[in-house]
């Protein structure tokens, strides 16, 4: 597009452009088809354009419950951070369960936790008593720290 065309574009559209920009669109093929497309656009958005018969009613209150629920949203986004909700508190307990629940059961499978296994072997051969029968293997540590340390 050229100059003229270019400065006096709104002077056009408002209606009141000069001679020399309807001359130079007489002789410029390029820029009377841009402006051609130009107005083609404005004429469709002033068809989009509602008049205030055509308007839609707006219900007493409209703005006000918009505003109030906008406010309402902002101060739930703000604390959300601190109050992330029910179903956050749900999922924190299950999983303490779960938790609990898992460790629980360890400790109850666990045959001694704080017996033998942390005994060093002169713990050991000082609780061992070798007048009780090993018939059952239930004491086997016991017996292999005293054939270990078994001297003649």
């Amino acid at each position: 597009m050229h100059d003229v065309v270019i400065d006096e574009l709104e002077r056009h559209f408002s209606g009141s452009a000069t001679r020399a920009f309807y001359s130079h669109l007489d002789s410029c093929a390029e820029c009377r088809s841009e402006v051609n497309a130009m107005d083609e656009t404005a004429l469709l958005l002033r068809e989009l354009r509602t008049e205030p018969a055509d308007a839609p009613e707006i219900p007493l209150g409209f703005y006000n419950k918009v505003s109030f629920r906008i406010v309402e949203d902002q101060r739930r986004q703000a604390w959300g951070l601190f109050s992330p909700g029910v179903a956050f508190f749900r999922r924190v307990a299950f999983a303490s369960l779960l938790l609990l629940a898992g460790l629980g059961s360890y400790l109850v499978l666990q045959d001694n936790p704080f017996g033998d296994k942390h005994m060093d072997a002169a713990t050991i051969m000082a609780q061992h008593d070798p007048t009780v029968s090993h018939e059952d293997g239930g004491d086997r540590d016991h017996m292999l720290v005293t054939l270990a340390n078994y001297h003649e």
